[in-house]
């Protein structure tokens, strides 16, 4: 992958796993928040893997200059609505299949009122204009406290403990979803993401970046979960086949636990520039343990060897970033 054309085929190419489970869905596919980081990779993904036999409808404020044209011109229907407006929300059509991606933040702190607005209040709005559709909505792994590293991670099982309002208002989101999942008996399913990387953002893109430029690297946050874009998209995709009353719960994220220091070595040798460390390695750290997903999925494609590898190759060779650091290493819960 040396351009962002490569990049966004790879992105967007279907398994015949998720081939075959969109084949069993029934109906159109409306993507609310497509024009986000993960939205236009995740509609194109669904173009691909369901062959025009259905409508993939995108809906977005569209900011980004030329991303409704390109997205309509491989195919899809293009809806350029503001789903926070309660009008706009109203005149979407309705389909039976449903991914909500909207979410906010970075930029909440000090603004905590818009986050809990957009990812809490907004989505059982959503939630019960689509009452009568199939819903998978993109959650985090945020929800959960951060937790002793020896102990692999957190499951869906463990206890939640959100620290700090961005995360505190996702699991909301959660408990919103779910009273109206209940209330009008709506399946739906939620994936509790951390944290997906492609070769323009993500852990990997901070750590290339701070490496290169000898910044120090902070190891506080001595680990940390990284998932391919690619897979986190098919997932959620998929999940639409789980969707059930209460909402089914998924951790997404990769198998391996990466260590912040490996893996600022490795891009360090591959950019060919020293990493500089600073801080000591925490007992606890933000993890999820995604063994479920695993055993329903399979493996990401992609492993962090080939990610660190492909993203140190376009850090190098000046490749396109999108400018959002994940601000992984934040502890407060401040974003």
């Amino acid at each position: 992958m040396r351009t962002t054309a490569e990049l966004e085929e790879r992105l967007a190419r279907p398994s015949q796993g998720l081939v075959d489970d969109l084949g069993k869905l029934d109906g159109d596919i409306m993507i609310l928040g497509a024009g986000g980081k993960l939205g236009p990779s995740l509609v194109r993904l669904a173009l691909n893997a369901t062959g025009g036999d259905r409508r993939i409808i995108a809906v977005s404020r569209f900011s980004e200059p030329g991303l409704a044209a390109a997205l309509r011109d491989e195919g899809a229907t293009v809806i350029a609505a503001d789903v926070a407006d309660e009008a706009a929300l109203g005149e979407l059509p309705d389909a039976p299949n449903v991914v909500f991606l909207v979410g906010a933040k970075f930029g909440t702190s000090g603004r905590e009122h818009a986050a809990w607005f957009t990812n809490t209040y907004l989505p059982g709005r959503v939630a019960d204009r689509f009452a009568g559709s199939r819903i998978a909505a993109l959650s985090t792994g945020n929800v959960y406290p951060l937790v002793p590293v020896a102990e692999g991670g957190s499951t869906e099982d463990s206890p939640v403990g959100p620290v700090g309002d961005y995360a505190m208002s996702c699991l909301g989101r959660e408990r919103v979803l779910t009273h109206f999942a209940e209330r009008n008996s709506t399946p739906m399913s939620l994936l509790r993401l951390n944290y997906a990387v492609e070769l323009r953002y993500g852990v990997l893109v901070d750590l290339a970046q701070k490496v290169l430029a000898g910044q120090p690297v902070d190891l506080t946050t001595g680990q940390v979960n990284v998932v391919w874009q690619g897979y986190a998209n098919e997932v959620t995709l998929r999940s639409l086949l789980l969707a059930d009353v209460p909402p089914y719960v998924l951790n997404v994220t990769g198998p391996e636990l990466i260590s912040v220091r490996q893996a600022a070595l490795a891009l360090g040798e591959a950019l060919g520039q020293e990493p500089v460390f600073t801080g000591e390695p925490a007992p606890t750290a933000l993890l999820s343990n995604a063994s479920r997903c695993h055993r329903l999925f399979g493996y990401p494609e992609l492993t962090p060897a080939e990610l660190i590898e492909h993203t140190a190759r376009w850090v190098t060779d000046g490749g396109p970033l999108l400018g959002k650091p994940t601000k992984f290493d934040r502890r407060d819960g401040r974003f």
